[in-house]
């Protein structure tokens, strides 16, 4: 039979691989990677796409799971076990902090939250029993910048992880294993896909935790399918072009909304009156990512006229794909925060995020500007 060389890799569409006899199954468990068995235990598209994100992380291997969720899971079991302690950044994604404070610790994890400015004095939170630290790279909603090689000189001082969801930034932006954190996880889904058409996460890893984090993946049956690592690592092909132009149309519609007299504040680090701004700049390489949130009024009539009224901006609750679309934090992805936790982090009614996609950028402003007239 000829010899095929296909440019892009075939879809693998197998639950489980074939063994001529004993001797060949033998050989797959005394050297593993040489063959597939089981696609829970491996395929060629899962680890294809694990291999492409470790290589853009800087990482010695990753593993692919079925989603963002699932990634933070297997960062948590990979190093904590019951009656273990976990610190997590108090703004943080809704979905991560329902994981840890209602579902971890029903299997005996437990877990503290760290207000944003005392994240850099860890030691009036560490506990004997605390593993690890979760932190995002740039926050969900408000866009606030983790200073990673700080927070990293304080978890090694205290002998403990620090895994950051690099979500918001990718890789293109920013790099946190080079600042010193331990192992880095995505909700695959948003940008590294960038399509939304996936529902994947990823976990990359250093050496010594890689074996783990794969035990994990394995016996609690969270990868990937074939299918949709393929597509993934289709999407992935395009990042570099895609973040420049996501974080050039993101800078451009941030400066429009500052200066709009129906807009109360803005949320985007590659504004200058961003408080974090100088460190975004250094530690993102001057890309300041596709993510912004922005206030209107707090009203509830105020925030549904202007959703009706944009023409090319649906409200979506995702983020990071190739269109741009707009969610409400309040009432979506942290819709589980107590009323006094969102007052404190200041998520209010008139707060919407705004995923920026690839589109021109003067088309979206000609959208949100007609749409703030109606409000």
């Amino acid at each position: 039979m000829a010899q095929f060389h296909p440019k892009v890799t075939p879809i693998y569409q197998t639950s489980v691989f074939t063994f001529e006899d004993l001797n060949e199954l033998e050989s797959y468990f005394e050297q593993p990677g040489n063959q597939y068995m089981y696609s829970r235990f491996g395929n060629p598209n899962t680890d294809e796409l694990a291999a492409e994100v470790s290589k853009l992380e800087g990482g010695a291997g990753a593993v692919v799971t079925s989603s963002g969720m699932s990634a933070i899971l297997v960062a948590v079991l990979t190093y904590c076990q019951a009656g273990d302690h976990v610190l997590c950044a108090e703004e943080i994604y809704g979905g991560s902090a329902t994981l840890l404070s209602q579902e971890l610790t029903r299997i005996g994890i437990a877990i503290s939250f760290v207000p944003g400015e005392q994240l850099y004095t860890l030691s009036n939170h560490v506990q004997p029993n605390t593993k690890m630290v979760l932190a995002e790279t740039i926050s969900n909603p408000l866009l606030q910048v983790l200073d990673i090689n700080r927070l990293a000189e304080e978890t090694k001082q205290a002998n403990i992880k620090l895994v950051i969801d690099n979500t918001f930034a990718s890789p293109v932006i920013t790099k946190p294993l080079a600042l010193g954190a331990d192992m880095v996880m995505h909700s695959v889904t948003k940008y590294l896909s960038g399509h939304s058409d996936v529902t994947a996460g990823v976990v990359v890893c250093q050496e010594q935790d890689l074996q783990r984090a794969k035990q994990v993946v394995m016996t609690f049956g969270v990868n990937l399918s074939p299918f949709e690592s393929w597509l993934a690592a289709r999407g992935l092909k395009t990042l570099k072009l895609r973040i420049r132009q996501h974080s050039q149309n993101a800078l451009a519609i941030a400066q429009f909304l500052q200066q709009h007299p129906k807009v109360e504040q803005v949320w985007y680090p590659g504004l200058e009156q961003h408080e974090q701004h100088l460190l975004a700049k250094e530690q993102g390489n001057g890309l300041f990512g596709g993510m912004l949130s922005f206030r209107i009024q707090d009203k509830l009539e105020t925030v549904n006229a202007f959703m009706q009224a944009l023409q090319q901006m649906p409200f979506a609750p995702s983020l990071a794909g190739v269109s741009t679309s707009i969610s409400h934090p309040l009432r979506t992805s942290h819709r589980s925060f107590t009323p006094e936790r969102l007052d404190k982090l200041g998520i209010t009614l008139g707060v919407i995020r705004l995923s920026v996609g690839i589109e021109e950028a003067e088309e979206l402003i000609a959208d949100l500007g007609q749409a703030l007239e109606k409000i």
